[in-house]
């Protein structure tokens, strides 16, 4: 019965394992007993090469060895080869701080990654089954795990130079316990299965039993659920990547900038991907407190009518909205506020890479682009002063009676929030606002013809 479902698991996923080199994981319970016990008795019909693969996390002292040596003893009887580690799990804990569930992960796939690359093989092949497949799904989905994490545990995936093979998907924990008792094995129970403060045992014990009495089949429902999501998600995936190429304005390590207007127009499930693939194209290492959650605070950031807002993420990450652009970056540098002098034809280059130019000219400003402005130069006290906006700014605006805060000013020419700190405001020596370079002119700027010589300024981009 067992074989027969596994071959037709393979077949369905068109993996054939004719010829291959095999690294089978094993701790010495029953599922990965039998998945080494039944790979064996391929070996020749199939004409494998097998290397058992054993980690002592060293978490119950002589008993975690024992069943080390249980492990080495099968494979002897059996002349598969054997590779074994000793790895001092607990001092890696208390050394990073992480769980002990994902510490010992960590080094028991870093074991089996440096045994791959000795023996050259072609699959790490793990004993997972359809329960824990049916568990991982429903845990994931409990904590708001999105895209393709909610498929559950992969078939096949990429690991070091090979792929992970999971053969027995198509099983569950019964038909596993079954083929031990019917193949007279006699694997060994590790305790901490059984311990309630993991929640992958509170779902084994107390949602998996209720699932199992509604349909005893379940494991090939959710199987298929799995596959089905994994596939419809590559192809999602595809689409969105494809898409989100045309509304990125810029993308490096650090940062990524949207253009909103040609975001929204993607549809919603491509636009909750596209949030999905910048989170984790910045992330290099996805934090496990980022879920489905975080992907739709940014879609409600970027929907809001309100034209700026931030959101702040795990690990300094920072969502920033303003007016047609959305921002995503690690760190924003602060911005440094400057302050230049010049009296003279010259040019200075500004922090942030774009630079004002000083010249004189007895041009009028309809020769010059909108990026310039002419002053009247008796009118004005030098040296002019070029620098970035303080509290209370206000100037007053040539066609416009009284005075106007700089702070208003900004926001009614829709300037991007992390820009106006660092805009280049320029003055006169007494502080009179003269310029907002490419938005504002003050009173002192000249529009008409005249034979006398002008100030000319000019505001270059970086």
């Amino acid at each position: 019965m067992l074989d027969a479902k596994v071959r037709a698991f393979l077949e369905r996923n068109a993996l054939n394992l004719n010829n291959k080199r095999l690294l089978i994981g094993v701790s010495g319970g029953p599922d990965s007993l039998a998945l080494l016990h039944y790979l064996s008795s391929k070996k020749q019909q199939w004409n494998l090469s097998i290397i058992a693969a054993h980690v002592d996390h060293m978490f119950r002292g002589e008993e975690s060895l024992a069943e080390a040596e249980f492990v080495r003893q099968f494979c002897k009887v059996r002349n598969i080869l054997f590779e074994m580690e000793q790895i001092d799990v607990p001092t890696y804990i208390k050394e990073t701080g992480k769980s002990s569930q994902i510490a010992a992960r960590e080094c028991r796939y870093r074991f089996f990654d440096k045994v791959m690359d000795k023996y050259e093989a072609d699959y790490l092949v793990l004993g997972h089954h359809g329960d824990d497949q049916v568990e991982t799904i429903l845990m994931r989905l409990t904590r708001g795990s999105s895209g393709d994490a909610r498929a559950g545990i992969a078939f096949l995936r990429p690991f070091g130079n090979g792929e992970i093979l999971r053969p027995f998907l198509c099983l569950n924990r019964a038909e596993i316990e079954h083929y031990c008792l019917e193949q007279k094995l006699d694997p060994r129970r590790d305790p901490s299965n059984e311990k309630g403060i993991y929640s992958r045992n509170r779902f084994r014990k107390e949602v998996l039993p209720f699932l199992k009495r509604e349909n005893p089949q379940v494991h090939e429902h959710f199987q298929r659920f799995s596959e089905e999501i994994r596939s419809d998600e590559a192809f999602l995936q595809e689409l969105t990547v494809q898409k989100m190429n045309k509304v990125m304005e810029k993308k490096t390590a650090q940062e990524i900038i949207l253009n909103i207007r040609a975001f929204h127009a993607m549809p919603i499930p491509l636009q909750r991907r596209g949030i999905q693939l910048i989170l984790n194209y910045l992330y290099k290492k996805k934090p496990a407190s980022l879920s489905a959650l975080h992907t739709e605070n940014v879609i409600s950031l970027i929907g809001s009518p309100n034209p700026s807002g931030i959101l702040h993420f795990p690990s300094g990450l920072k969502i920033v909205r303003s007016y047609e652009k959305c921002h995503f970056q690690f760190g924003f540098c602060p911005v440094q506020s400057f302050r230049f002098e010049i009296a003279e034809p010259g040019e200075v280059n500004l922090p942030n890479g774009s630079s004002i130019s000083f010249a004189y000219t007895k041009g009028s400003l309809e020769s010059f682009q909108s990026h310039s402005i002419l002053l009247e130069r008796d009118a004005i006290t030098l040296p002019l002063i070029i620098r970035t906006r303080e509290a209370g700014d206000r100037m007053t605006l040539k066609g416009m009676q009284g005075s106007k805060k700089i702070k208003d000013i900004f926001i009614d020419k829709k300037v991007p929030l992390q820009d106006r700190n660092s805009w280049p405001i320029v003055t006169d020596s007494k502080g009179e606002i003269l310029w907002i370079p490419r938005l504002k002119e003050s009173q002192y700027s000249i529009k008409h013809n005249a034979d006398s010589t002008y100030i000319l300024l000019t505001h270059r981009e970086k």
